[in-house]
């Protein structure tokens, strides 16, 4: 789709507008951020790139392709007895490419929104279940009872919406493929060992049109947005500019 502007917002702009599933999550986290970002172009500072984690996407991705090819359960699946197997569609590795993805025009707010998924697994009844690839080393068993994993949550349920937008039949169970490096070891011996552990997570995407609207307002004033109370960012500013007064 090349009919959407790659600028910042314009309220003026009868084109359509490309957001992210990760602005999406800007937005919620902070719609002061989320405006300077879209609206003015200044973007929070970029973190440091998680190699590691991206290394074992990758790998992830290979390994079920495998059995994406053959149309067979990956071992994962059978160990938690979940009658599936990755889905095959001619659009998947545009849909797990990041600045392409899944993607859906929202008439109502004339944005083109899309997200990058990690995997797709289908059931006989051709109902598609979203996954996402998760890693981590902790000495504690992986969970997704911490607060800063809403964002997890939120992600796969922006997928969700993005493919019923699609016109395809979801699951609101979706998994994610969890992989925790051990750290008991004895030695690094030039590699990393990994438990893996299957979280399934009911999704729900009701909140996604609601949230897409919101952008919609907050893009459209000429008025920053006061930020978050809980946006570091935000506290930082604040306090530099406090002290340089």
């Amino acid at each position: 789709m090349a009919w959407y502007r790659k600028k910042l917002y314009d309220p003026k702009s009868k084109e359509a507008f490309k957001v992210s599933r990760s602005k999406i999550d800007l937005f919620i986290e902070c719609p002061r951020c989320f405006y300077l970002d879209r609206r003015i172009g200044v973007s929070r500072p970029q973190g440091f790139p998680f190699n590691l984690n991206s290394a074992v996407d990758t790998l992830l991705k290979k390994e079920f392709d495998i059995h994406r090819k053959q149309q067979t359960p990956h071992p994962l699946m059978d160990s938690y007895s979940i009658d599936a197997i990755p889905f095959q569609h001619e659009k998947i590795d545009i849909w797990r490419e990041n600045f392409t993805g899944v993607e859906t025009f929202y008439e109502p707010t004339n944005f083109v929104v899309f997200g990058a998924v990690d995997d797709i697994w289908v059931d006989k009844n051709n109902t598609l279940m979203v996954v996402d690839y998760k890693a981590t080393s902790k000495n504690e068993e992986v969970n997704l009872d911490a607060e800063w994993q809403d964002g997890y949550k939120r992600q796969m349920e922006v997928y969700q919406w993005l493919l019923r937008q699609n016109e395809f039949k979801v699951s609101d169970t979706g998994y994610f493929v969890y992989a925790n490096g051990k750290r008991d070891r004895e030695a690094f011996d030039g590699k990393l060992e990994f438990d893996i552990k299957l979280i399934p997570y009911e999704g729900k995407a009701d909140w996604v049109e609601k949230t897409l609207m919101n952008m919609k307002k907050c893009l459209d004033t000429n008025e920053i947005p006061k930020a978050s109370p809980t946006c570091e960012y935000c506290k930082y500013i604040n306090k530099v500019n406090n002290a340089t007064k």
